[in-house]
């Protein structure tokens, strides 16, 4: 398959225009870059930014969702740690089937 056809196939026919952009040197010679490390040529880069700006808004997760999500009931868990560990592997199931020398 040649280039040109590689350009306008990718899960099928895509339709393509042929935009002309007017780049700052400094710009120019940074995205460039920027897109060799990402691996994708400087067009690709640039449909990526496109793409990606409208998309929308991107949501950002709100801290707040994963701190103070209840009352922890005064446990230090950095000081209790290890017998924490040591009562959930106490009452884990199947720990029986383990200690009995039987293969699951």
């Amino acid at each position: 398959m040649t280039r040109a056809c590689r350009d306008v196939w990718y899960d099928g026919a895509i339709m393509m225009s042929r935009t002309q952009v007017t780049l700052d040197t400094q710009i120019h010679r940074r995205a460039r870059q920027r897109a060799s490390e990402l691996g994708v040529s400087l067009a690709e880069y640039v449909r990526r930014l496109v793409a990606r700006d409208l998309s929308g808004p991107q949501i950002k997760a709100n801290v707040s969702c994963v701190f103070d999500l209840g009352n922890s009931g005064g446990s230090d868990v950095a000081k209790d740690k290890d017998s924490m560990i040591a009562e959930a592997f106490q009452h884990a199931p199947g720990k029986s089937r383990r200690n009995s020398g039987t293969r699951p």
